[in-house]
């Protein structure tokens, strides 16, 4: 008996010996997103994290904000920026490694409360159909919807006869919820946003000459604490990932 425990021991210690150890956990993925990507990412994430991904921990703002705040230090991992202009930034400091030329696209829309009797279009009654109450938008100085808004406004030669009515909002999301509450008559925000609320409708959509081509390209931060940014970049172009960004309004080729 002696012998055969001696055996069952040896057995369990070759056992033991022979799995491989564990491999160490990596760190959270931190990325850095677009306001507009809130509602499509918070999906997605939560779906890389059951396939056997990494930890995801989102953080959202205007593009601008998050460019500055990876400037001056803050942990991020993946950045996915709403325009090339923030991106390029980041990329002309060398803190970012920029990779495919955009993951995704939008459409610039006008939009106004869904109970409104208005009928806003984007010509030069849209005005005086606003009699002096407010459009929300981006701003302009860091919110890519608003650089597109202001862009396409300038095009379509409406910007002078609407800046007394326009107020700016720090990013898009804003800009919708205060539309979806009444306080402002029409606002200017992305496709994907108006996926989110029914309290909201389109109004217009804006001609895509109108503006540069909407794109959300994403770049891996230099220096970023885990090597899984590159892989859920990857991620965010498979097949099935898309079907999702599409389903929340997005242009996902």
């Amino acid at each position: 008996m002696k012998v055969l425990r001696s055996i069952a021991v040896a057995i369990v210690v070759l056992v033991a010996l022979s799995e491989p150890a564990p491999a160490a956990e990596l760190p959270p993925l931190t990325v850095f997103a677009a306001a507009s990507t809130y509602s499509a990412l918070t999906e997605i994430a939560a779906l890389y994290e059951t396939e056997g991904g990494v930890k995801i921990r989102l953080v959202f703002a205007s593009s601008g904000v998050l460019a500055r705040q990876i400037a001056n230090g803050a942990p991020a991992d993946l950045f996915i920026s709403a325009n090339r202009h923030w991106m390029g930034w980041l990329i002309d400091r060398g803190l970012v490694d920029f990779g495919p030329p955009s993951v995704l696209g939008n459409r610039l829309v006008l939009i106004q409360p869904a109970d409104s009797d208005t009928v806003l279009g984007l010509d030069d009654t849209l005005p005086g159909k606003l009699g002096g109450a407010k459009l929300a938008m981006g701003d302009p100085g860091h919110v890519p919807a608003g650089i597109y808004a202001k862009e396409a406004l300038g095009s379509l030669g409406l910007w002078q006869s609407l800046q007394g009515s326009v107020v700016f909002l720090p990013n898009v999301r804003a800009a919708l919820q205060l539309v979806g509450r009444g306080e402002a008559a029409a606002g200017i925000v992305y496709a994907s946003d108006v996926v989110i609320t029914d309290e909201v409708r389109i109004a217009a959509v804006f001609p895509p000459e109108s503006h540069v081509p909407i794109v959300y390209p994403a770049g891996v931060v230099t220096g970023g604490q885990t090597p899984a940014a590159g892989d859920f970049r990857r991620y965010l172009q498979k097949p099935g990932i898309r079907a999702i960004f599409r389903r929340h309004g997005f242009d996902a080729p």
